[in-house]
């Protein structure tokens, strides 16, 4: 853990449940400041020995500072882990690790800024161009949380540094004393449901980022939605300045990697959150004007001919593509693999962007279904080599700008994730323009 005394946390004593990515990272950053651990996990429980370290299972918590459990395991609904049942028959606190990064930070003296992001979708694309806006400005800052690094894996940061946390629900609703500078609320939409109950109870999780702000804080909430709009009311009450986002009537931006109304919301948040800690607008214009966008997520990855190539494999559900495919006037569009639940009716709205489909993987016959049912063209493919090289001829012949991998399925009939998919896209469009020849097919399959 970089930066914090090691004796930070001396004489505190945790219970670290799950040792995955995140447990795992825990343990190291508590004992690298000085507590005690006991870490256990039902499937995996294999951490090298180090001083203060005890692995066992968790069936005695008394003494115990807090319980941190890693952000998947339930501690309420659908069916409460025993260990968190213990925690609560024996009084002791069940945290997030973004709770004890905040207190981490406070008790070393540090005064830096936190800013939380939060909503079912739009979370990790927000977080990233918050976090680069401030890097750019040549302000010291991290991110990480439900994005990539764990939160208490973060370095300790100046008085004039910025946390950017994602937060999922699952660790807002272990929150405690967690004060947030600013706060953003994206969106609402269905999801986590067994987790929470029903949709008032993942309302009330998302909104435990507001608890803590006060009258020189900021929240930034989406109004697409009754219960963004509720929350925002609520939030207001309380003295908190309060930026309700409109996506429709936001100004224009100039951030090239950042396309569609979606992403408008995501900029809007991010601005209101910039001006609010101190950048000013001519860094926020280079911050964002230099944003590369996400790996994977309307990530232009190269350019031939005057068409360019989007990689959006992590958009693995109907929803998601929504947003890609609205996100253009037309486009060829590449999709397929292990279709969802429902496949792509939801999609039918948007049909009009298409101008061809490219299908690939386990399910292709699914989305042709679809397709046919409503006159969009399609061809089969099979496989991204054959499907990359024939969406660029289309493309070329029909003067559609944009060749889209958006596929509304899981990757796993022909990848180990959607990460392998999107890079084995990227490598056919990267041969696609070192042939430098229009419309031929010069990609052979690479090995890794």
């Amino acid at each position: 853990m970089s930066g914090f005394p090691s004796n930070l946390l001396a004489g505190e004593r945790y219970a670290v449940c799950g040792l995955g990515r995140n447990g795992t990272a825990v343990v190291q950053a508590l004992l690298g400041m000085g507590a005690e651990v006991q870490a256990w996990d039902d499937r995996n429980a294999d951490l090298p020995a180090q001083p203060n370290l005890t692995v066992a299972p968790l069936t005695d918590l008394s003494g115990m500072t807090a319980l941190i459990l890693s952000p998947g395991i339930p501690h309420l609904l659908s069916k409460a882990h025993p260990v968190a049942d213990l925690a609560r028959a024996q009084e002791i606190q069940i945290l997030s690790d973004a709770e004890i990064l905040y207190r981490a930070v406070r008790k070393s003296g540090s005064k830096a800024a936190f800013v939380a992001v939060t909503g079912t979708n739009g979370k990790s694309t927000t977080t990233a161009l918050i976090a680069h806006l401030f890097t750019t400005a040549g302000r010291s800052c991290t991110a990480g949380g439900n994005l990539g690094t764990a939160s208490l894996a973060l370095p300790l940061l100046p008085d004039d540094g910025v946390y950017v946390i994602e937060m999922s629900s699952y660790m807002l609703e272990r929150l405690d004393r967690f004060h947030a500078n600013g706060a953003c609320l994206l969106n609402l939409t269905p999801d986590h449901l067994d987790r929470h109950g029903d949709m008032a109870g993942y309302a009330a999780a998302k909104a435990h980022v507001f608890d803590n702000m006060g009258p020189d804080d900021l929240a930034v909430i989406g109004t697409d939605d009754d219960w963004c709009r509720s929350i925002a009311s609520q939030v207001a009450s309380r003295s908190v300045q309060v930026v309700e986002l409109d996506a429709d009537a936001l100004p224009p931006y100039d951030g090239p990697a950042l396309p569609g109304r979606h992403n408008a919301q995501n900029v809007g948040a991010a601005l209101a959150i910039a001006r609010h800690l101190g950048l000013d607008e001519a860094a926020i214009r280079t911050g964002l004007k230099s944003f590369p966008g996400l790996e994977h997520r309307l990530q232009k990855v190269a350019e031939c001919d005057g068409v360019s190539f989007i990689n959006d494999s992590k958009a693995t559900n109907a929803e998601a593509v929504s947003k890609a495919l609205a996100a253009y006037d037309k486009v060829i569009w590449i999709a397929g693999g292990v279709a969802k639940a429902g496949g792509i009716e939801s999609l039918v709205p948007f049909f009009g962007h298409i101008a061809q489909a490219f299908l690939i993987g386990q399910n292709a016959d699914v989305l042709a279904a679809t397709l046919e049912t409503h006159g969009v063209p399609f061809q089969q493919c099979g496989t991204l080599e054959k499907a990359v090289p024939a969406a660029f001829q289309a493309a070329l012949e029909k003067n559609i700008p944009v060749v889209l991998l958006s596929p509304a399925c899981a990757s796993f009939d022909q990848f180990r994730s959607f990460e392998d998919r999107g890079s084995h896209f990227l490598q056919i469009c990267d041969n696609i323009v070192k042939s430098g020849h229009s419309g031929t097919n010069p990609t052979q399959k690479q090995e890794d």
